[in-house]
């Protein structure tokens, strides 16, 4: 997959998704990301990309030409069109399942917008999908890029050396992830679950379960209203002892 991101600043990105898990897809070359400098695509000898709001109001806005202009060339070097993102507090907040849906495109374009955003016109001439990370407002769509681009990479073939790295985490099936224990057995006075030390690999994927169903319930009200619950499901959350 290729990611082509449009900013105001590039810099902010590579201390980010040159490492880890993100910067290892990018050493396989399972993924691509390429910043681009939004003022290099600006009509002003100067560079400028923003201007005062029609209507009156506080702060400036990002001018459509800039991005347009960006989108185009990047286009026009690919040979076709990326599906493209604008990061907006008003988008439909990313969610795993977006995450996945996403992850099947061939390429992204992000648009991160600055101050107070871009001129719509911009939106609806390229039909940009508005994402949001939550219900909060940023500085700038560089911190929201970052985590679409995190989110999405980490689905691809191949970057994760296992399925289960990812269909077992939060949010992939609905619930939130199970409580997870590494040695020492006792750490200051407060044990692992026996369970887990059982081998008794039927019994800790019931606990696990059981675990996921409770955090879910406690912690996202809103994700538990929705999430499916199954019949062993109902049955395993019967013979939790302690369900707070």
């Amino acid at each position: 997959m290729r990611v082509d991101i449009l900013t105001l600043f590039p810099e902010m990105f590579p201390p980010v998704l040159d490492h880890s898990i993100v910067g290892r897809a990018r050493k396989k070359g399972l993924l691509q990301v390429c910043c681009h400098q939004l003022r290099q695509f600006s009509p002003d000898p100067r560079g400028r990309v923003d201007d005062t709001v029609f209507g009156g109001g506080q702060g400036m806005l990002l001018a459509a030409e800039p991005f347009a202009r960006g989108i185009d060339e990047i286009c026009a070097h690919l040979g076709w069109k990326p599906h493209i993102l604008y990061m907006s507090p008003r988008g439909k907040v990313l969610d795993q399942e977006a995450a996945r849906r996403l992850a099947r495109q061939p390429g992204l374009l992000i648009l991160c917008g600055h101050y107070e955003g871009v001129d719509q016109r911009l939106l609806e001439e390229y039909q940009a999908e508005e994402i949001s990370v939550g219900d909060f407002v940023l500085t700038g769509g560089e911190l929201p890029a970052m985590i679409v681009t995190d989110a999405v990479s980490r689905m691809l073939p191949g970057v994760l050396s296992e399925e289960a790295c990812f269909t077992e985490e939060s949010h992939y099936s609905g619930l939130l992830e199970y409580p997870q224990y590494t040695r020492p057995e006792v750490w200051r006075g407060r044990p692992v679950p026996p369970v887990l030390l059982s081998g008794h690999h039927e019994n800790i994927r019931r606990w696990r379960r059981a675990q996921a169903l409770a955090v879910t319930r406690k912690n996202r009200p809103d994700l538990w209203e929705r999430f499916n619950i199954t019949k062993e499901d109902r049955e395993i959350l019967e013979k939790l002892e302690d369900f707070t």
